[in-house]
């Protein structure tokens, strides 16, 4: 049976999916854009084309993880009962979900966006947008109708933390999310508290 000559959107689609199962199955360290094009049956120009180098797979692979985690967020904060209690409770299932549903690689690739201040930019500039996504969403029930930058630092970190934690079986997802809830109604709070 001849092979169809997929489209570049479909190639490309080919490509992040054999990355994160490489990921998944070996490891951040394994994946080279060589490994991959003989993993994904294509000649080493093809993936060349489309990441140019590794940093830039490993950029695509995190933005196509945080473009997932936004929509998941986004969708889950539209729906959610406008309190305290619902907001921090959608944000923190989010965070736990988008990352379990990622798997176990997320981990890796997050942690080899600390390799070039490249990634490190991007992985940033992902951070700052969500930080904001959920500065909206909680802001109305802080007393002074603020969220001060360094609670959302730590809600950030304790998510990051604890997500990986979940990833890697070390607590339960349920456990993730009730401790990031906890710290994300406290961080509301203690803001409302202290003016």
């Amino acid at each position: 049976m001849p092979r169809r000559r997929l489209s570049r959107e479909e190639r490309h689609r080919q490509l992040l999916d054999v990355a994160w199962r490489l990921v998944r199955e070996e490891g951040t360290e394994a994946l080279t854009l060589g490994r991959l094009a003989e993993q994904a049956g294509v000649t080493k120009p093809v993936v060349y084309d489309h990441f140019v180098t590794r940093p830039g797979l490993l950029a695509a692979l995190y933005q196509e993880y945080d473009t997932r985690q936004t929509a998941l967020m986004d969708a889950a904060i539209q729906a959610s009962e406008p309190t305290l209690r619902g907001r921090a409770s959608v944000i923190a299932s989010s965070c736990v979900d988008c990352v379990l549903l990622q798997g176990r690689e997320i981990p890796g690739v997050i942690a080899a966006l600390a390799s070039s201040p490249e990634l490190e930019k991007i992985k940033r500039e992902c951070e700052v947008a969500i930080m904001e996504k959920c500065r909206v969403a909680l802001t109305a029930f802080a007393k002074d109708g603020v969220i001060a930058p360094a609670g959302l630092w730590a809600m950030f970190g304790a998510s990051e933390a604890l997500c990986h934690a979940a990833a890697t079986g070390e607590i339960t997802a349920e456990e993730a999310k009730n401790e990031l809830f906890e710290t994300i109604v406290a961080m509301v709070e203690r803001r409302a508290c202290d003016t």
